[in-house]
């Protein structure tokens, strides 16, 4: 399994990481707020726990997100250990 990780950045407005969080995991809005604290002070923040292929379908989603805002919001999976 792996998990979905988003990546803090200097520019990325804060409602937009809750935004993209909400579109693409469906958190509610509170949940959402939180994962994005994580990400602002602690560097990044899982987003979710998924299998390889909907982890990466994921991370495309939210990459393609930022790109199509214009911000640099990145995300990357990381490989649960056992």
């Amino acid at each position: 399994m792996f998990q979905v990780v988003l990546l803090n950045d200097d520019y990325t407005p804060m409602e937009f990481v809750v935004f993209v969080i909400q579109k693409i995991f469906g958190y509610e809005h509170g949940r959402a707020t939180e994962i994005m604290l994580s990400v602002h002070n602690k560097g990044k923040g899982v987003c979710g726990i998924f299998s390889k292929e909907i982890a990466e379908m994921k991370c495309n989603e939210i990459n393609n997100l930022a790109q199509a805002h214009e911000h640099p919001l990145l995300s990357e999976i990381e490989p649960l250990s056992d």
